[in-house]
C-alpha cells in the first residue's frame, strides 16, 4: 500500500493566512497559465501548504502529480523530492522553490562513497530510504519509505546481505519490527534526532492522557516511549482514528498545521527539541528543519515565474533510480 496523500483541488483551497493573499492569488493564476500542480510535504509553512493542491509525503506527492495531466509540478519540500517527482514524470518539468532546500540526510550518503561500501560485500542488497539522491536511488536494489519499510525488508530474500541506507534510526527501528539483521549506514536526519527521552518525558508528565506518536527517524531512546511509531502520513490517520483528545507529536513540527484542519477538536504537542531544552527561555519548543522553511510563498511564486530552478536528470539516472522504486511499488502492493 503507498502513502497516501489529501487532495486540496482548485475549487476546495483553503484561505492562506492574513498577508498571504495577494501572493496566494498570483500563484493560482500562475499554475492555471501553466497548467501546474503544487504539491506540499507535511513540513511546509502553512501558507504553502494552504495553497497546494496535495499536501502529503514525499512519494505519495510525486505519485499525484504523475497521474495528473499537469505540465509543471511546483514541489515544495526539498530536492531529494523533487528528484522523486521528476524520476516518476520524467517528461514534465519539475520545479523546487529554492535551489538551496536540501536534506542532511540526503547529504550523509555520497553515492561514491555507498558504492565503495557496496564493492566490500558482493552479497549486499541495498534497502534504501526513499530520502536520498537520485544518484543513490540508481544504486541501490530496492527503495523503501518509512511507511513500508518493515514489508520491503521482510520481502528480501533471505540468503542476502541487507544494506540499509541512509537513515541509521529508521533502520534499526526495522530491524526491531522484524529480527532481520542488516547493516546500517551512519546517516540521519538532524532534525529528528533533536529529541530526547529525558524532554519527552517531562511532556508526558504535563500531557499523562495525551498518545505519543513518533517518527522512527528518531532515536531509539525516544521510539520506546511511543504508542505509535509511524511515517508522517500514518501519523495523520493514527491521530484522525484515535480517540484520544491529545497527541505529542515527535516529528517535525510543520505538520501540526494539517493535523488541526484534519482532526478540529483534539489537542496536538509538539515535543521539545534539544535546542528548546538548551534555551527554555525560547517561546518555540518544536523541532524545524531549516532546509523544508526555505521555501516561502515568494519563492514559490518566483520560481513558477520563471519555471527555475529546475530538475535535471540525465536519461541514465532517470532510468536507473526508476527501476527500486517500481521493485518497492510491486511489493508494496502485495497483500499481507
Amino acid at each position: 500500500m503507498t502513502e497516501q496523500t489529501v487532495n486540496r483541488s482548485t475549487g476546495t483551497h483553503a484561505d492562506p493566512r492574513r498577508g498571504h493573499d495577494a501572493l496566494a492569488r498570483e500563484i493560482l493564476v500562475l499554475k492555471k497559465q501553466l497548467n501546474a500542480v503544487i504539491l506540499a510535504h507535511n513540513y511546509q509553512v502553512p501558507e504553502i501548504q494552504d495553497v497546494a493542491d496535495f499536501v502529503g509525503d514525499s512519494l505519495g506527492l510525486s505519485q499525484q502529480a504523475a497521474s495528473t495531466q499537469a505540465d509543471v509540478i511546483v514541489f515544495c519540500g526539498v530536492h531529494f523530492m523533487a528528484e522523486t517527482a521528476k524520476i516518476l514524470s520524467p517528461d514534465k518539468i519539475v520545479v523546487l522553490p529554492d535551489k538551496g532546500a536540501g536534506c542532511s540526510l540526503e547529504e550523509s550518503c555520497p553515492a561514491d562513497k555507498l558504492r565503495e561500501l557496496q564493492q566490500t560485500n558482493p552479497n549486499f542488497l541495498t534497502v534504501t530510504y526513499i530520502n536520498c539522491s537520485a544518484e543513490v536511488k540508481a544504486l541501490s536494489d530496492i527503495i523503501c519509505t518509512s511507511g513500508n519499510a518493515v514489508k520491503i525488508v521482510n520481502a528480501c530474500p533471505p540468503d542476502r546481505d541487507i544494506l540499509f541506507v541512509p537513515d541509521e534510526n529508521l533502520g534499526a527501528w526495522v530491524m526491531e519490527q522484524t529480527g532481520r539483521p542488516m547493516t546500517l549506514w551512519r546517516g540521519n536526519c538532524y532534525a529528528h534526532v533533536e529529541f530526547r527521552r529525558e524532554s519527552l518525558l517531562k511532556v508526558k508528565r504535563q500531557f499523562p492522557e495525551a498518545k505519543v506518536v513518533i517518527h522512527p527517524e528518531s532515536l531509539r531512546e525516544v521510539r520506546d516511549l511511543a504508542d505509535e511509531v509511524c511515517s508522517t502520513e500514518k501519523m495523520i490517520t493514527y491521530c484522525r482514528s484515535n480517540p484520544a483528545r491529545q497527541f505529542i507529536v515527535v516529528t517535525e513540527s510543520g505538520i501540526i498545521h494539517r493535523m488541526q484542519k484534519e482532526c478540529p477538536g483534539k489537542e496536538f504537542i509538539c515535543a521539545p527539541s534539544v535546542d528548546a531544552m538548551r534555551a527554555p527561555t525560547d517561546p518555540c519548543h518544536c523541532s524545524e528543519c531549516k532546509f523544508m522553511k526555505m521555501n516561502t510563498l515568494e519563492k514559490v511564486r518566483d520560481c513558477m515565474k520563471n519555471l527555475a530552478p529546475r530538475i535535471e536528470l540525465s536519461p541514465a539516472i532517470l532510468q536507473r533510480a526508476r527501476l527500486p522504486i517500481e521493485r518497492m511499488l510491486e511489493i508494496s502492493a502485495r497483500p499481507g
